[in-house]
Order: structure tokens, then sequence, then C-alpha cells
């Protein structure tokens, strides 16, 4: 010990201080980043003064010239470059709004550019455009605004000559022509457009990467916690570069420089898609992504030019950037595609089978849930994924709807018939009142199947691939006890565009940094939608138990659409309808006739027009007014086309429409596939007519002169304004238009509570926070106003029908009249009804029409039909949640009952909804002005009915609204019908070939719902997928009520019809299951064949009868 010593190395830290150093005051510094990238005082000091190394729009190497074409029309290529151009210039304006203008652009790249390392043409004119080749080849979409202006010269433009191309311009924005700078307001039609770039231009590449690097760094500064180590290295490397740059003045070895001081946060692989190859596992998966709303604040005219922007510039950003990929949805705009740019879809389609480009969704367009029926929902799929599988060899598995109103209780039932065990949304994030809990998570349909459902975390289906965008994937993620991933879905939307070359740059940043720094959610591109969800499945086979949810997405916003554009929507109804009694009929003239054809390519096209206007922005009636003209005129293509399918299959069977008053000479035809009895009014004489009897042909009697037996109704006015309407059922009071007594006389109820009044007319105040056409928000019912009526008058007084007129005033510009109609009770099949007509005049501003139908009943939830089912909801406010369903949607009726009695309200056309305690009303009409203004103005008829009955909700409500919905038409027939009564059975026998029974006295809770023939039978198959040999009839049934049930399907072996086969199939009509056969013999020699069914509660199900 003593006197050893021992050498130790020698500190290197300085003994004496050098100078005084400073803690570098942060928020200085921070506030100090905008300086180095923004526009502003410091421009042409900083970043952006590097970013481009050259420019010009001398006229000498940019000649300008254009064909406007007249008349807003749109002409194609061929049409507007055999035109004759005039020259023009920057600084021009071009307009009106929606017009379209083709520029001729001949570019001559000067000699002291052609050498620079990246050549573009930079295009603005604030105004969308669309760059097509020489050759007429679509190549490249342009936005405007400062938005994707760009388009790489090719390297053949950089020989010193002149080279051709040309721009299509739109005269609108992205967001259409919105006036006085509020998106969502009506277009303004006088919009002009000023050409204000037009420039050949070199681009500093290092320049604009550092440009994004510096992005990313500066939004770690900002956004990761302030007390991290990770943001305030983010800030000393931010300003590290700012000083290298101002070191060098700017100079492009500084720039290098400040990107190898960027590589110290970002690491060394961000200029490629390397960046992703690292063992690190991510979290975040980024999917492009380009919604396009169908129509919305432009016309579908203008969507078809959307997606050719907006998909080839996808097609280019696959070329440069090997990890991207983009997932499109609605096959309605692939097809628009194929049809409209050829060439285009090719380089699509090349992409799809590079697995780059990837068709989603699985349904014809983005729809609506809430308001379509059962049947038109899965056609939406079998539409959509018979598309996609034809086209492109594969149908999709993940159901993708990011934007619509709320989500029906059946889809993932539907879903999982359409062969998609996958579900993406995120609208619910914008629920005003409670934030939904999941956000991966099992739905549930009302009869137990599931999908699987992710609404990303991002809360958004445009992100714009920032930082905080990445960041929010997790730290607003609400299932991280079950699973920790999460879908970023990036690329501008709506309007269309889809992912930039900027966001793609900026996530490969944030991979870079998440393996370099750490702290972000680590990012990975290069895998698809179906990838992210295949995994989430595999973990719930490993045991994984992810929450559920059961039953509906109930958005709780945008409640307004389920009565805006009132008559969209009924048409809507009446299209649906149409189409089940055309397919119906259609399927028995191919049975009887074996000349007739089943109308396919008709029949396909009519139902792709409704599941077009079935678009989540035009259904709802969120669209400005030219969407309603283009839904009008396919409407009415629909309607006309209908007619005369349904007349010529009528003719195959024998019959055609009445073309005089009636007698017992001529029929009824009852569609529907129960009995059904009553009167029906005659169209052409006013008389009213008897019938009854099973589906299909139903005899009439001439009710000129009124046998004493039948059951009578009457009308009388008691006092003044009162009126009294009596059947064998009902006692009414009307009193000043209002029904004050409805008194049930078979279970002696009074229905109307005492001192209360039903079909009672309210308006209310509707100015909702923002979204005008959408929403209306819980505030308005504090405004409610009841409107006095008019007076009333005896209007039919007949042994058969009665009815009381009177007018409601609602302001000095609109009315409502009103028919309240009783009956004679002579119906077995369903109760009574006391049926309403209204005519309204409605020229409002920004109120909301209601009737009120107060009721003796008390329960806590109301129940509504939806598609295929029943939802229950709450009648009272407990809870934020009941309080948020205030207005909810229901399709024919709704019901409130308690044990033993309830009153259903039928409706014809509507959709919006609400029970409040006892209250139930009935949403008639909006008035909004923007997008539309003039949305609902003009004449109005609704049908509506009250409909009391002893017992629980049952078969009766879906029955009767049923037949409230489809009337019995009258016919004539074309040859004598035989007088001998088996002689007739036999020629009536076609239209009992199918039938659906219970096979007890008591009726079924089983819908036979749909009637139509195999989509890929031989005779009936358009070529798009393999032919299926011999003939076969598709059969859809439902269980209505929420229960178990059975029943037999009958198939009538007349006309040498005879079933080979019967399977279960899906709804794409895959054979799933072989069912056994019975055979008997049934009266008047009928041959026939059964096949017991079972269902469960809300189940939905397809038989194929192969014949």
């Amino acid at each position: 010990m003593g006197g050893e010593t021992h050498s130790k190395p020698q500190s290197t830290y300085p003994k004496l201080v050098s100078g005084p150093v400073g803690q570098k005051i942060h928020n200085i510094y921070k506030d100090r980043l905008g300086q180095f990238s923004s526009g502003g005082q410091y421009e042409h000091q900083n970043l952006q003064a590097k970013l481009y190394e050259g420019r010009t729009s001398d006229p000498q190497n940019v000649k300008l010239s254009v064909y406007s074409p007249p008349d807003l029309a749109r002409p194609t290529f061929k049409e507007a470059t055999s035109k004759e151009f005039k020259p023009t210039k920057i600084g021009e304006s071009f307009g009106p709004s929606w017009a379209t203008h083709w520029f001729k652009i001949t570019l001559k790249v000067p000699a002291d550019m052609q050498k620079k390392e990246h050549l573009e043409f930079h295009w603005d004119a604030n105004n969308e455009g669309l760059i097509w080749t020489e050759a007429g080849e679509p190549i490249q979409g342009l936005t405007g605004g400062g938005e994707r202006v760009e388009w790489i010269l090719p390297e053949s433009f950089r020989d010193g000559k002149e080279h051709t191309f040309y721009i299509e311009m739109a005269c609108n924005s992205m967001f259409g022509n919105p006036s006085g700078g509020d998106t969502i307001q009506p277009p303004d039609p006088n919009r002009y457009f000023r050409l204000g770039t037009a420039d050949i231009v070199a681009v500093n590449l290092q320049a604009r990467a550092l440009f994004i690097d510096f992005w990313i760094i500066g939004d770690a500064a900002r956004e990761f916690p302030g007390d991290s180590w990770e943001s305030h290295e983010a800030l000393r490397v931010c300003n590290e570069i700012m000083d290298a740059f101002i070191a060098g003045h700017g100079s492009p070895k500084s720039i290098l420089k400040a990107r190898e001081i960027a590589r110290k946060y970002l690491g060394n692989k961000v200029d490629s898609a390397k960046v992703y190859e690292t063992e690190q596992k991510p979290i975040v998966y980024g999917i492009g992504h380009c919604h396009i709303d169908t129509c919305w604040l432009w016309p579908w005219a203008e969507t078809k030019r959307k997606v050719a922007r907006s998909w080839s510039n996808q097609c280019n950003l696959m070329d440069r950037y090997p990890e991207h990929r983009f997932t499109c949805s609605q096959a309605q705009q692939f097809q628009w595609l194929e049809q409209l740019y050829p060439p285009l879809y090719d380089r699509v389609k090349a992409n799809v089978r590079k697995g780059k480009f990837i068709p989603i969704g699985g349904s014809w367009v983005e729809h609506d849930t809430n308001m379509p029926s059962g049947e038109s929902l899965v056609r939406q799929f079998i539409l959509g994924q018979r598309f996609f599988e034809s086209h492109f060899g594969e149908r999709c598995q993940t159901f993708w709807l990011p934007d619509t109103f709320g989500y029906s209780a059946q889809l993932p039932q539907i879903c999982r018939l359409a062969g998609m065990s996958r579900f993406f949304t995120q609208k619910l994030s914008w629920n005003n009142i409670n934030k939904f809990p999941h956000t991966t998570f099992n739905w549930v349909a009302l009869d137990g199947s599931q999908v699987m459902c992710h609404m990303c975390p991002a809360e958004t289906y445009t992100a714009e691939a920032h930082f905080g965008d990445v960041k929010r994937s997790v730290t607003q993620h609400k299932s991280l006890d079950q699973d920790n991933t999460s879908l970023l879905v990036f690329g501008k939307g709506d309007g269309g565009g889809g992912p930039t070359f900027q966001m793609l740059e900026k996530l490969r940043r944030c991979r870079g940094m998440s393996d370099q720094i750490g702290l972000l959610p680590r990012v990975t591109m290069g895998t698809t939608v179906d990838d992210f969800f295949a995994r989430l499945e595999k973990k719930a086979e490993e045991g994984t138990k992810f929450v559920t949810w059961y039953g509906e997405l109930y958005f709780e916003l945008h409640r307004g659409t389920y009565t805006t554009q009132a008559n969209n929507k009924l048409n809507n109804r009446k299209s649906e309808i149409l189409m089940h009694d055309v397919e119906y009929l259609a399927t028995l003239a191919t049975i009887k006739d074996k000349s007739y054809k089943y109308p396919k390519k008709e029949i396909d096209k009519m139902w792709q027009n409704i599941c077009l206007c079935q678009f989540h922005d035009c259904l709802p009636g969120s669209s400005i007014e030219m969407c309603y003209d283009d839904s009008d005129e396919l409407y009415d293509h629909v309607f006309k086309t209908g007619e005369k399918l349904l007349q010529d299959a009528l003719a195959s069977l024998g019959f055609a429409k009445q073309d005089g008053p009636a007698t017992e000479h001529d029929y009824a035809l009852n569609t529907l596939p129960w009995y059904r009895d009553g009167y029906i009014k005659d169209p052409i004489s006013g008389d009213y007519l008897k019938t009854a009897g099973d589906p299909g042909i139903l005899t009439i009697d001439d009710m000129s002169e009124c046998d004493e037996t039948d059951a009578k109704v009457s009308v009388k006015e008691v006092k003044t304004g009162v009126f009294v309407l009596e059947n064998d059922h009902f006692t009414i009071q009307v009193e000043n238009g209002t029904i004050t007594s409805l008194f049930d006389l078979t279970e002696k109820r009074e229905i109307i509570p005492k001192g209360e009044g039903a079909n009672r007319y309210v308006i209310f105040d509707d100015k909702p926070l923002y979204w005008q056409a959408w929403d209306v928000e819980v505030y308005h019912l504090d405004s409610r106003e009841v409107l006095p009526s008019g007076k009333t008058s005896i209007k039919e007084n007949t042994q058969h029908r009665v009815s009381i007129v009177t007018e409601t005033k609602i302001s000095e510009q609109s009315w409502v009249k009103t028919t309240i109609s009783l009956a004679a009770n002579t119906t077995r099949a369903i109760p009574s009804y006391v049926e309403i007509d209204t005519e309204v005049e409605w020229h409002e501003t920004m109120k909301f029409l209601k009737v009120e139908f107060p009721v003796n009943i008390f329960n806590t939830e109301a129940s509504y039909e939806t598609q295929y089912g029943i939802i229950r909801r709450p009648t009272h406010y407990n809870t934020s949640w009941d309080m948020a369903k205030f207005e909810v949607c229901c399709h024919k009726w709704a019901d409130l009952s308690e044990n033993g009695y309830g009153v259903s309200i039928l409706n014809d056309s509507k959709y919006g909804f609400a029970t409040c305690g006892n209250l139930m009303r009935l949403s008639l009409l909006r008035s909004p002005k923007a997008p539309d203004a003039h949305a609902d103005m003009g004449k109005h008829n609704i049908k509506y009915a009250i409909m009391p009955h002893a017992g629980p909700l049952d078969h009766r409500t879906i029955h009767s609204a049923y037949n409230f919905n489809h009337p019995m038409r009258i016919l004539k027939s074309i040859s004598p019908i035989p007088a001998d009564l088996n002689a007739r059975v036999k020629e009536f026998a076609i239209f009992r070939t199918i039938k659906l029974e219970s096979g007890t006295k008591e009726p079924t809770s089983l819908i036979l719902d749909t009637i139509k023939r195999g989509e890929d039978d031989e005779d009936v198959s358009r070529g798009e997928l393999p032919n299926r040999k011999g003939r076969s009839i598709i059969v859809r049934v439902y269980e209505s009520l929420g229960g178990m049930s059975r029943g037999y399907l009958r198939l009538g072996n007349n006309d040498g019809v005879k079933a080979k086969k019967v399977f279960k199939t899906n709804i794409l009509e895959d054979d799933l299951e072989e069912l056994p056969i019975r055979e008997k013999t049934e009266a008047h020699e009928e041959k026939a064949q059964f096949v017991d069914i079972e269902l469960r509660g809300f189940e939905v199900a397809t038989f194929r009868f192969q014949l």
C-alpha cells in the first residue's frame, strides 16, 4: 500500500471554462422552426426558395390553346381534340361552373433545363383537371389550389423538341362550386377559374426531401410529450438543420449536410421502401385510400371524371413507391372507368394483378344502410361481388363503409351471407353526444351472426399521413386490452384524389423515426386490409376474446337524413316494390311460357340504378339539387322499364293491364305470399271492388249493389266540426281535423289519452349546428308548435268506405290537406286500420313537419321495422345513450305495445320516427337550404295509417305494412277463363308454383320476401361468370319476429315444373346444403313438392330449387 502509485486515465474535460453557455429557451427555439419551411416574410430566404432550380412559362416553351364546349357539355377526348383550338394564356379565366375546357399544351424544354435532375409541369387554375397524352390516354389528375398541381415530365421531353399533350379542365374544385366560401352551401352557377400556373419546373429533389424530413422531425418536437427526451432531441436536430443551412447559405452542399443531420433522427433508409424492411414489429398499418362520393356536391357525370383523375394518380404513385397499396371500393366506379376510360382501366387491372390496387367492399356503391330494404342490401352485395369476381377473379372479404350515417343491425348477417367476415368504418367517431367505446370488436346481428369490425383510431378515412395521425393510431385506440394494432387509412377523399407523394414520404420518415428513436408507433406499408383482418381473426381463433356489440351501430348525428328529400325516398320505396313484382312475375313467366326470355339484362340495369341511388349522400338527401335531377331521371327509367317488364310477363301468363272500368270478369293480382282480402279502388271508375284470395290471381266482385250481409261503415257530423266514423271495429271521433277518440269496439278500449289528439300536425324550428340537410338537433324539440286545423268536411260516404277531409294552414305559402278514411271491416286477414292521405304544399325555410299519435300504451321500448327484422329502442331518456335516439329510422312500420295491446303506425314512404313515452311521432318533411336550396319544396302526397291491435306485435303488423305498400293491381284476362272451378284452379295454378306455408293453422313468422331466377342459370346468365346447367328458382325467406320458426316451401308441379334438388345457399347463390324433398298430390289433383325449413330468429335464408 504505502508509497505505491496507480496510473489512471487523464480526463479530457477542460480545466478552464471557455465562456458562458445558456439554457436554450425551449418555446422560442420551437417557434423558430416555422421560419425554415413556411411561406411569409422569410420564404425567399428559407428552404422554400431552394425547392426549384428553374421555372419557365415563356410562350416559346409553353404554348397554350383552348377549346370550350358549349352548354356545359363534357365531350370525350376524341370529340374535343377534333375541334378548333384557340390561343390562350396564363391569367385568363374559364367558366362558368360545371363547364369543361380542353387545353392543348405544346412544351419545349429550354436548353438550360434539359440536364436538370427532375422536371415537372405545374398547372393550377384552382380547379380539377386531367392530363391526356396526345394519343388519348388519361395519365394524371390535377386538383388545383396548390394541391397536386405537378406532372413529372417524361425523359423523352428533354430532347429540345416540341411535345404536345392535353388537359381537360373541369370548372369545379375538389368540393364542387359552393357559394360564399362555405363547402356545403348550394353551388354558385357562375363561378370562373383563373389559370394561374402553366410552368415547366426543375425540382431540387434533395431540397424537397429535406422539406419533408424537417416537417416530420418538427412534428416530433411539437407533438411528443414536452417532458420527453425524444421531443427535446427533435427540437435540437431541427435547429441544427437550420443552422447548417444558414451556415452554408442554402447551397446544395448545405442541403445535403442538413439531410445528414436529419438522419440522426430518422435513420438512413427513409429515401426508399427499404425503411420498412426491418425486424421491428409494426402496430400501425398504412393503407392508401381515395373516398370518392359517388354524388354529393357534384353530379354523377363529374364523379366519373373524378375516378379517372384519382385512380390515374395512384397508378403513377405505384410506379414510384413499391410499398404503396391502394384500396378502392364501389363496383359502380370500376364499371364507369371500364366503360369511359378503357386504357386507364387496363392499367388499374394490371395493378390489381400485382396486388397493389386492391378492390374492396363487395358492394355496388358505398350505400346508406338505414333506409334500403333488406333485398336492396342483398343486391348491393350481389352486384358488387359478382362484378369484382368476374373482372378481377376474386370476391371481397371486407365490407368497406367508412362514411355512411349509421349501420343497420342486420349488416353482419348479410355480410356473412355475401362471403365477408370483416367490416371497416369510422363514422361513429363523429357522434356528438356519446363516444363509441370500441376500436376492434365483434359486431353481432339480430340473428347472432358476427363480423370482425375495426374503426381506425385516427378517426378519419382521409388522413394526411401526418406524424399526429400515426400517433393517434395508438393514443385513441380503445381496444388495447385485446389488440394494439390499427389501420391508418390515408389519402385525399370525399372529392377524390387519394394519397399524394408527400404522404408516402412522410410515412417513410415516421417509420424511420420509430426504428431510430422510438416512442412513435411503428407504421408499416405494403400490406393489405385483408392481411390486417386475417391477423385479427387468427388471434380470435387462438383465444383472444374481442368485445361484442349487439345490434345497430346507431350514428348520433345526421338524423335528419331519414327525412330530407322526401320524393327521392318515395321513389326508393316504390322501386323496391316494383322489383319484387317484376322478378316474381318474370320467374313465373319463364316456367309457363318456354318462349319467354327472363329479362336479366334489364333487371340488372334496374337494380344497378336503384343501388346507385342508394349511395350514402343520395338516398339520405344530403346532395346538391343536380344530383336529384340525376336520380329522378334514373328512377323514371326504372319505372318505365319495370312497367314494360310487368306487362310482358303478365302477357306470357295470360293477363294484361285493365283498359276500362273493372267488372266481375276482371281479376286482382296479389303478389304477396299470403291471403289478402278487402276492398280495392278501381283507378279508372273510382268504384270499390271486393276481392279475397291466396297469392296470385284473385276474383273481384262488382260492388255497385251492396249485399246486406256485407260489413258497413258510416260517417256523420254530430256537431259543428265534430265527425264520427264507425265500422264494426272502431268508433273514431274527429274534432277540428284531429282524432280525439279512437275506440276499439271489440276490446272496449280507448286508444287516445283523454284530452289528447292523434294525427296532430306539429312544426319545429330546424336549425342544426352546421349540417343542414343532414342534422336535426335535440333542441329542435323545444320549439314544438301545434298547427291549428281549418274546416273539416265529409269527402266520401259509401257503403264500403268513408272519409273526411281537413285543410290545415302552415303559413302563407304552405298547407296540408288531410283525408282520414275508414273502410268497412271485411278482412279476416289483418286488423282494420285508420288510413290517412295527406297532400302537402310545402314552401318553408328551416322547418320540420311531423305528425303525432299519443296512445294509451306504456312501454319502455318501442319496436321499429328494419331490414329483415325488428329493432327495439328506448322510449325514455334515462341515459345520454337513450336520449341520443330522439330521432330514429324505421321502414314500413313502428309499433308501441304493452301486454295485450298495441298500436302500429304504417307508412308508404317515410323513414324518420320517434317514440317519447306514449307519444309516437312520424317525421314528414324538412326544409334545409344547404346543400340543395330547394330541398323538398313543392307538392307531396303521403300515406300512413293507425293500426291498433289486440295482443302483441305479431305477423298482423308485418303483413299489414306489406299490404299497405303493395296495392293490388286490376288485370283483364287475355283469353277466356273457364267457368268451372276445377278448371279455373288449374288455369291459375302457375301463381301457386312457389308458396311458403306454416304447416299449422297459426300464421308463420316466416316471410317469403323474394322469388327470382338463378343468376347463372344457362337460359338467364349474361356470361359474367360460369353458367350453371339447367334452370333454378331462387327463394329468399326471413324470420320476422325474432324466434325460431318452422315452415315448408311448396313447389307446385304444374306446367312440367319439378325440382331435381333443393339447396340452401348464401345470397350469392353458392350451394351450402342439400335439403330433402317430399312429394304428394293435393286437392284438384295438383302434384307438389315440399321442403321443410327452420330458421332461427331474424335469420335470412336463401333456397335454390334446381329444376
